[in-house]
Order: structure tokens, then sequence, then C-alpha cells
């Protein structure tokens, strides 16, 4: 295969990231956009972008893979239709609003063996490869907790609240540190700005193997944060996305036990170092390498983009009988 032909559905801000990035690989690139004001703006900023106002006018240009940056509720028809005519998909998070729509994709996907990844985009974030390395070396010990805050000021949605336009990638990270489902998932939270739309939610899980965790989101912070945290037996690690340097942190844990008490203290924080490169390169490099044969599907596959959307259902059964 020569040159690979990438064609990006939605030219928002996501869809221009993926755009900006695709030209660091030396792909040929294309877009599809309704609006023609982000079309000319894509179209300025990139001259070399093909662009089309409707999927079906980028069908004659003959692409090798789509990556979906639309709004969620556009996922499972544009996903549908690409998987129909075997075109490798990458579909931003989350992959639909449903397990019913999730499950329409799945059985699309399996009817023309289709190739498909969901956009869960810290999955290949340096920092979450190496705190995995370090959990599966027992660094920390057993894990007992695991904690995120995403929390910002900043665009407020309209089709989805808080949690499910910010929590997928927390949920995906989870899933990938403890390798399991939840047995329960427990959401509280407050919508004030739209009705029965949540602006804020702290949500609780817990797994079979005796793991705990929470996710706490929020689009009406004053401050950006980024944080999470894995708790073990024998230390824990803290990664901190939103400051600069995008600082990885161990803490040993001491302990100290006598007849009175027990006490619980760390050792001076260790930076650990990794190599950093943005995870969305990483992420656009393995899904050429699933188009062009070189890659088996792995990470971000289906079954796991359907897992959060099944738990994403959970924590809104849980907020809405509040």
């Amino acid at each position: 295969m020569d040159r690979v032909k990438i064609c990006v559905i939605g030219a928002g801000k996501w869809g221009e990231n993926h755009i900006k990035t695709l030209f660091q690989l030396d792909t040929i690139i294309g877009t599809v956009e309704i609006d023609n004001n982000k079309l000319k703006k894509i179209k300025s900023l990139f001259p070399e972008v093909i662009c089309f106002n409707s999927l079906e006018e980028s069908f004659n240009n003959e692409f090798d893979g789509y990556i979906i940056a639309t709004p969620p509720s556009t996922h499972v028809e544009l996903a549908n239709i690409l998987l129909s005519r075997r075109k490798p998909v990458l579909v931003e998070k989350p992959l639909a609003l449903s397990t019913i729509e999730a499950n329409q994709i799945y059985t699309t996907m399996q009817k023309y063996n289709g190739k498909l990844i969901v956009g869960h985009l810290l999955l290949f974030h340096p920092a979450i490869i190496k705190m995995k390395s370090m959990v599966e070396n027992g660094d920390i010990g057993n894990m007992q907790y695991i904690y995120s805050n995403r929390l910002n000021l900043g665009v407020v949605r309209k089709e989805e609240n808080v949690f499910w336009s910010f929590a997928p990638h927390d949920i995906a990270l989870f899933q990938f540190f403890t390798n399991s489902f939840p047995t329960k998932v427990t959401s509280m939270g407050g919508a004030y700005i739209q009705r029965n739309i949540h602006d804020t939610t702290i949500t609780y899980f817990n797994y079979p193997n005796g793991i705990q965790g929470h996710i706490y989101v929020s689009w009406l912070h004053p401050f950006k944060e980024h944080r999470l945290v894995i708790i073990g037996s024998k230390g824990s690690l803290h990664f901190e996305d939103s400051v600069v340097n995008k600082p990885l942190l161990y803490y040993e844990k001491i302990n100290f036990d006598n007849d009175d008490f027990q006490l619980l203290q760390n050792k001076p924080a260790k930076k650990i170092g990794y190599e950093f490169e943005f995870p969305l390169l990483i992420e656009l490099k393995y899904f050429i390498d699933i188009i062009k044969g070189k890659q088996s599907i792995k990470m971000s596959n289906i079954q796991e983009g359907m897992n959060v959307i099944k738990i994403l259902e959970m924590a809104s059964n849980s907020l809405n009988n509040k």
C-alpha cells in the first residue's frame, strides 16, 4: 500500500486535531463537513486537504479508512454506512449513546468482517502505559482503590451530560487497570444549567476482586484538573495530565504497626520517567497499522467501547433513580 488515504468526518475542534496530526504521518487527508464555514477554515489552514460537503462525495476518492469526529448522536449511522462499505473506522468516544446503538454497530461490523476502534485516547498515553507496567510488575502491591478527577470550566453539551461527555476516557482507564467489569456502579450529581442534564457527577465503582474507585467529573469547575491516582497495598501512583510536563509520581508506603494504632506514611515521592509522545499521534499510528493489516485490534476494540457504554448506562440509571 502506498500513502494511506484517511478521511475525517467532522471538521470541528477534534476533527481539526486529527487532521493536523495526520499530516505528521505522511497521509493523504480528506474531510467531510456540512458546515461551509468550518470547511473554509480547514481549507485555509490545510490547503492540501480534500474537502467534501457529504459522505457520499468522499466515496469517489477511495479512502482507505475513516475517522468519525462528529457528535455521538451521529455515530451509529455513520459507522454502519462505513462498515458496510468495508472501510476501517476510528470512532471518537463515546462509541454510541446507548447499548442498543452500540450493538447495532457491532452487528454491522460482524456482518462485514469490519475493522473498528474507539477513540479512547488515554489508553495510548505513554504515562498510562508506564503505570500499567508498574501495576503488573507489582510495584504498588495489590491494587485497592483507583480514582480520577476530570474537571474543567468549558463547553456544556446539550446532547449528553457531563458524565457521558467526560468520563468515557476514565472508564476505559478503569477497565484497563482492573481487567474487570464493575459489579456495582452508584452515581450522584447535580443539574444546574439545563434540566435533567447533569453538570457535575461523582460515580463510585465496585469490582469483583475487591477493588473500588470513583470518577468525579464537572464542567462547572473553576480550574482544570485531570488527575488519576491508583492506590495499592505497597504504594501509589499519581498522574496529573493537566500540569506542565505531565508528571508521574510513585509513593512507596511505610506501615508502622503497634498495639495502639497503625500509621501509614509515604516515602518522598519519586518521579517516574517515561518517554513522552502525543497520545493522538500514537493512536493514529496504531489505526494506520490496522488499515495496512500490520496490527490486530487489541487496544480500544469494539468490545471495550461497548463495555464503556454499558457502564455509562449503569451510572445514568443510578443518577436517574436518585
